[in-house]
């Protein structure tokens, strides 16, 4: 990896490998994976706190993510997960305090906002991988932890009468749980308001009997039994699972990749800083012709398969760019290459879909487009001479707030977009519904003329007129109006563009992830004590005044 001017003692790193992994172990037994937790206090990401009774930060969560993708395509034999703890009577008491204390508010939003995609992963692959996740808690599970075992399946907590669960955010630090605690109770666990009331506003927490009785767990168990109880419900979790027992896994290879002053460059993203204008453009590439053609050759091409090396990729500059590049407010979004490879692919993807492995590449490349959907970055696609916005890359310019397509009179074609199936299901946002729903509301009549419209070359005039883009400008006003739209995007208050995108791009219906993230990025409580609008040069105190308000430009 180059780095220059990088600094590398602050630049976070979301790429690791088990032969790096500090604060997890895996073991695999059949068909079920133990993620053990082991946190070491010393092994903090940052210094000035230690990791003390499995407290964990932004480096245990990345091994977490990392050991799960693992899991999901290393090891198909796998059909049950159990998240574990190595420590005597602690499973997880959760987000270390002194980390929170010390880190900045962006430092703070940004972890909960990756810890929680990590729990949305275990989530997303209960539904759409064969693989189910038990949550064994073997003594104190509070706040983050407890958030971590509500992302499980089942949770069962041993019942040694002072094992508790609890979410203690309320009466001891004052903050809400920051990983959708709070919604998951309601949501997925379903526990009644007024006893969810008392659960989240009560420091000691919830034990035994009373902890099942108000659903807070689904079992709990005697010490005695508490190993065969587990191993016996991870087997019985297992029979339920599609996953295959013996085929081979497809391994994980290090990413290429190469940072310097100009931005992040990969094999087939990449992305260009531009400090001085507050922006990066990320150029995600298509290939030009297609090598696997069978589904054996898939395999055979393994992590080199371009949706899955692409998809890896462009997670990895997401995530990146959103910890380590906070000034960078406004993602330019462009694509390049060959739209018929692309379509093809899409097409393999559909063919192949009920294949385990196919299966994992179309679950990887949704949940890495949801990042785009709850990053607080201003995103516009752009689309020219040489782009390839074409099925699953579409979902780029779904993606984005706005989508400007260049339009050239005398030669229409030029400029292109083209839908595939994958456009209409599969790439689903965190709402459950795919981009092009979401963008209709819904509306039966706009998405069959879309979808009637799957494979052709649509100009900028159809695109248009199909509402798949926002504005077409011409080949003379190009430009400027490009111009135009980035300089004004980028005068307006960061916070105030936070709220705005995340409350614009959840729409109707609602789903628990949706109402999630809405609460972690865009409530108008945290906007309103931010210095952009109510310090001394904040919006709000120089409205009137004919003074310009003077704006701290991280986005967090």
């Amino acid at each position: 990896m180059g780095s220059a001017a990088l600094d590398t003692a602050q630049f976070v790193d979301f790429s690791t490998h088990p032969s790096q992994y500090r604060h997890w172990q895996m073991k695999f037994e059949g068909p079920v994976a133990t993620l053990v937790m082991d946190t070491k206090e010393d092994g903090g990401l940052r210094p000035g706190y230690k990791l003390k009774l499995n407290s964990y930060d932004l480096g245990v969560d990345i091994e977490l993510y990392d050991a799960l993708q693992r899991i999901r395509f290393e090891h198909p034999e796998v059909r049950t997960v159990v998240l574990a703890s190595a420590k005597n009577r602690v499973f997880c008491s959760g987000a270390n305090i002194y980390m929170l204390g010390s880190s900045s508010h962006a430092w703070k939003v940004n972890f909960c906002k990756f810890t929680n995609e990590t729990r949305n992963g275990i989530e997303d692959s209960s539904r759409n991988s064969g693989l189910k996740f038990i949550a064994a808690c073997n003594g104190t599970t509070a706040g983050g932890g407890y958030e971590l075992a509500l992302a499980c399946d089942e949770i069962i907590l041993i019942d040694d009468k002072s094992s508790a669960v609890s979410l203690p955010e309320v009466p001891l630090l004052g903050v809400l749980p920051g990983t959708g605690g709070l919604t998951r109770v309601i949501d997925k666990r379903k526990v009644r308001r007024d006893l969810a009331d008392i659960f989240c506003t009560t420091s000691e927490g919830v034990q035994g009997q009373r902890a099942k009785d108000w659903g807070l767990v689904d079992e709990i168990v005697k010490p005695a039994q508490w190993n065969e109880a587990i191993r016996k419900r991870a087997l019985e979790l297992a029979e339920g699972s599609d996953r295959p027992s013996a085929e081979k896994g497809i391994e994980l290879l290090p990413l290429e990749r190469n940072i310097d002053d100009a931005g992040y460059h990969y094999k087939y993203v990449d992305v260009i800083f531009d400090r001085e204008g507050r922006t990066a453009t990320l150029t995600v590439h298509a290939p030009e012709k297609i090598e696997a053609k069978t589904l054996q050759e898939i395999k055979s091409a393994g992590s080199a398969w371009w949706p899955l090396q692409m998809a890896r990729e462009l997670d990895d500059a997401i995530l990146s760019l959103r910890t380590n590049e906070l000034e960078l407010g406004l993602w330019i979004l462009k694509t390049s290459g060959s739209a018929e490879a692309v379509l093809e692919i899409d097409r393999q993807l559909i063919e192949h879909k009920d294949d385990w492995f196919v299966r994992e590449v179309v679950n990887m490349l949704r949940r890495t487009l949801a990042r785009l959907d709850v990053s607080s970055r201003s995103m516009y696609a752009v689309i020219e001479e040489g782009s390839c916005f074409a099925g699953t890359l579409m979902e780029l310019a779904l993606a984005a707030d706005r989508t400007y397509m260049l339009h050239i009179p005398d030669t229409p074609e030029a400029t292109f977009v083209a839908l595939s199936e994958m456009n209409f299901g599969p790439l689903e946002t965190v709402e459950h519904q795919p981009r092009i729903s979401a963008r209709f509301y819904s509306a039966a009549d706009q998405i069959a003329k879309a979808h009637a419209a799957i494979g052709k070359r649509l100009s900028a005039e159809e695109a248009l007129d199909l509402g798949l883009v926002t504005a077409t400008p011409d080949d003379l006003d190009w430009a400027d109006e490009l111009r135009q739209a980035i300089e004004s995007r980028l005068a307006l208050s960061p916070d105030a563009l936070t709220g705005l995108e995340a409350n614009l791009r959840f729409a109707q219906p609602e789903s628990m992830l949706s109402r999630v993230f809405g609460r972690l990025s865009a409530w108008q409580n945290w906007i309103f004590i931010r210095p952009n609008a109510v310090g001394e040069a904040g919006a709000l105190k120089v409205y009137g005044t004919g003074n310009k308000a003077k704006f701290n430009r991280e986005r967090v």
